[in-house]
């Protein structure tokens, strides 16, 4: 074996030099978080609209956590609370309304989770979309749940509404609050803005061994969701991407309500511009746009709406490409 000359190890050297240097200045992938929120006094409209885009993300995590003060709170509050609405908890009235046969259906029970389709007899949108769950097939469903079973117990812990492509996700809950209560929900995908935001999805296919929610859209492109972790500290999806995102189309958008600090699934937003940053801090309202790596959208002060209901975060955005 020949010995490598000085010339070919000051090229290494150098190589090797500028590989670092290009690692150490690399800035970390973050996001850029836009709010398009409305005023309202209807605490059960979502009248919050926290937009996500970026550039280059193929990977992210999005996580239901307990809100910081839920051990200060004795009892839950989940009556909704329609004396500031135009509507009485039936259709809103913007809203179309197509009609289904209703039905349930029991799409997988085994000793760790049970899923569950629904259709509901009236909804807004009429696509139908293909949903597979381990070897069986069916469509048309308005909702998919996932329940966790525990001490022989199925608890919901997740649900996508697969005509619109909304997400509600939260934490197993403590035992005084009973069930839980969903919060703020998401959408997860290419949005497209119309009367409200949504994704279209062409299909849906759920494996169960590890669990994963496999999505096509109807646009082009697809994404996974691998269910990483569902406790009574976190329910956590980790997301990837088959294309990277592109800042002139939202990836995600955290939809919510808020009519005041004490009443709102949503009253502040907390996040990191970098994994070394300092973590800030902003009430909603005053909150323009930012640039995260990590934000957390939650509540410190407990409200009089969905007082167990979880924060959402959004982290761990990456552009690497899956293996």
């Amino acid at each position: 074996m020949f010995p490598l000359r000085s010339s070919h190890l000051s090229g290494i050297f150098l190589a090797a030099l500028l590989a670092a240097g290009a690692a150490a200045t690399a800035a970390p992938v973050s996001a850029t978080v836009e709010n398009a929120t409305t005023a309202t006094a209807c605490a059960e409209e979502d009248n919050v609209s926290m937009v996500l885009r970026g550039e280059g993300i193929r990977r992210m995590r999005i996580e239901a956590l307990q809100p910081a003060y839920l051990d200060s709170v004795g009892s839950d509050t989940t009556a909704p609370d329609f004396s500031g609405c135009n509507f009485d908890g039936g259709a809103h009235p913007t809203d179309p309304a197509h009609k289904f046969k209703p039905r349930r259906v029991v799409l997988l029970d085994d000793a760790q989770w049970r899923i569950v389709g629904m259709t509901l007899p009236s909804f807004w949108r009429p696509q139908q979309v293909p949903v597979r769950v381990g070897a069986r097939t069916d469509r048309g469903f308005h909702m998919l749940q996932i329940f966790r079973k525990e001490e022989g117990k199925a608890l919901e812990a997740l649900v996508l509404y697969p005509a619109d492509g909304y997400w509600r996700i939260k934490p197993l809950p403590q035992a005084r609050f009973g069930d839980g209560v969903y919060g703020s929900s998401f959408l997860l995908g290419p949005v497209e803005q119309g009367s409200r935001p949504v994704v279209d999805i062409a299909s849906i296919r759920i494996v169960p061994k590890p669990l994963a929610i496999h999505l096509r859209f109807v646009g082009g492109g697809s994404a996974v969701a691998k269910v990483s972790e569902i406790s009574r500290a976190r329910t956590a999806l980790d997301v990837t991407l088959s294309k990277p995102t592109a800042n002139a189309r939202p990836f995600a958008v955290l939809r919510s309500m808020y009519v005041a600090p004490d009443n709102a699934d949503v009253s502040e937003l907390r996040w990191q511009e970098s994994a070394e940053a300092a973590e800030q801090v902003l009430p909603l309202p005053d909150v323009k746009t930012l640039s995260a790596t990590q934000v957390r959208f939650g509540r410190s002060l407990p409200s009089k709406h969905n007082t167990s209901a979880p924060d959402i975060e959004f982290s761990g955005f990456d552009d690497k490409a899956p293996r």
